[in-house]
Formats: structure tokens, sequence, C-alpha cells
């Protein structure tokens, strides 16, 4: 059975769309893309239905990444339906956490941060671009690089 991963930020314009789009790659690469399914989604609706920020867009494709999901919020029912829920942030973190409604099937175990399996950086957060310059861009995909390489060793069987 596919395990389904759902990376998380704000929007669902910048990072989570980012991560999702190298992630799909890298298991593409590795040829295991029948082993996932992968989404992603913010915890605010402003840019629902929307392609990623044209920056990212631009920084992933010269990179080789096409990122081509549509926003979408998060909602309740994910939180049950992913086998990881990973956010790029702690704001981010304690939304999604808010979310939970239900004490009786704990999900908290699988939501976490997408740094924590990062062995490159010395940060907990990935940083939003969105008011930055270029480089916040570049940053992201670094950071999302390292980290969700570290992830797949931790969860491809």
């Amino acid at each position: 059975m596919a395990k389904k991963i759902l990376f998380v930020c704000l929007g669902n314009i910048c990072r989570s769309p980012a991560a999702e789009g190298i992630f799909n790659q890298k298991i593409k690469d590795k040829d295991v893309e029948n082993l996932f399914v992968v989404d992603s989604a913010g915890t605010g609706g402003w840019h629902v239905g929307n392609l990623a920020d044209r920056r990212m867009r631009e920084a992933a494709l010269s990179r080789g990444i096409e990122l081509t999901s549509r926003s979408r919020q998060i909602e309740d029912k994910d939180l049950y339906e992913f086998d990881h829920i990973l956010v790029m942030d702690k704001d981010n973190l304690n939304a999604v956490k808010s979310l939970i409604k239900d004490d009786i099937h704990p999900v908290h175990s699988k939501i976490k941060l997408i740094l924590s399996y990062s062995k490159k950086s010395q940060l907990d957060e990935v940083p939003d671009p969105y008011y930055g310059g270029q480089n916040g861009f570049e940053k992201v995909l670094d950071l999302l690089d390292d980290a969700i390489e570290e992830l797949l060793e931790t969860i491809i069987d």
C-alpha cells in the first residue's frame, strides 16, 4: 500500500509545493513512484486554486523540477488520510495540530517539522521566501532537498 505524504506551509504557493515537487522528482529518479501518494496544502486559504508562486516555479525549474500542483487548504480529514504530514515552520505546525479534534485516534506522531530530517542545516524551520529576494527561494530549495533526501532514506522500505 502506498504511503501518503502531505507537505504543509502557510499559503501553499512557495515552500510546500516546492517540497512536493522535490519529493516527486526524487521518487521518480529512484523509480519508487508507485510507493507514494504526494500532496501539499496550506493552513490558509488565500491562494486556493493557484499555481505556486512564479518565482518558486522558476527557481525549481532551473533545477529540473516542475511545480504543477494547485494550492489547497488543509482539511481535518487530511490528518487521518496521510501517513506523514511534514510542516515548514512552528506556526504552521501549531495550526495543523489545532485541527485535531479526535483524541481517540491520535495523529500527533505523524506531524513533524520537515527540517527535523535535515542533516546539513541547524535550522528548525524553512523560512518563507515570499517577501524576500530570489536567494530566499534558492535557500528554501536547498533546505528541502537535503531534508527530503533524508526523509526518503527513513521511509523507503
